[in-house]
């Protein structure tokens, strides 16, 4: 059974076949959010299939805690010995309303204290800086830069990252 976590507004807890238009929505067919968070993009809600989805048991889906609607996910990934790193993604109709932060908050808590890693890493794109202000919200600190880390849309794309450690916490 996979963690469950709230927060004041928010419940992080498993995927399931019943969220596959929230997630369809908010994320793999939101053109907003594709140019932030790495994932494929689907046309149409029948050419989308949520069951790969399912079975990653360090994702999570955020809930608006008052509705149980699924608006984003959040995972934890690349694990080497004590050190993690965290993505995330939101639809776009719910940015700029403290969810994202507010969610990173409790899972980096999940990850640090629950999980026993001692180090979590995130990394944003340049022009991304809704996400830096996240992760600097969340008490994480510049690590570090990388040029063309990576081919995103055709595009390679530099990376910033992000940590916290549990001494910084």
């Amino acid at each position: 059974m996979k963690q469950y976590m709230e927060t004041e507004r928010l419940i992080l807890d498993g995927l399931k076949e019943s969220d596959k238009a929230d997630y369809f929505l908010n994320i793999a067919h939101d053109k907003e959010v594709q140019k932030t968070f790495i994932c494929k993009y689907f046309e149409t809600i029948e050419e989308f299939d949520i069951t790969p989805y399912l079975t990653i048991d360090n994702m999570f889906a955020v809930r608006l805690k008052e509705t149980g609607k699924m608006i984003g996910v959040i995972l934890y990934f690349d694990v080497k010995d004590d050190t993690c790193e965290i993505g995330y993604g939101i639809g776009s109709q719910y940015w700029n309303k403290g969810y994202m932060t507010e969610a990173v908050r409790r899972f980096l808590h999940y990850c640090l204290y629950e999980k026993g890693f001692k180090t979590v890493y995130a990394s944003f794109f340049p022009e991304n800086t809704p996400s830096k202000r996240v992760m600097e919200k969340c008490g994480m600190k510049y690590y570090g830069y990388t040029e063309k880390e990576l081919t995103y849309q055709g595009k390679e794309r530099d990376l910033i990252y992000y940590s916290i450690s549990r001494e910084d916490g």
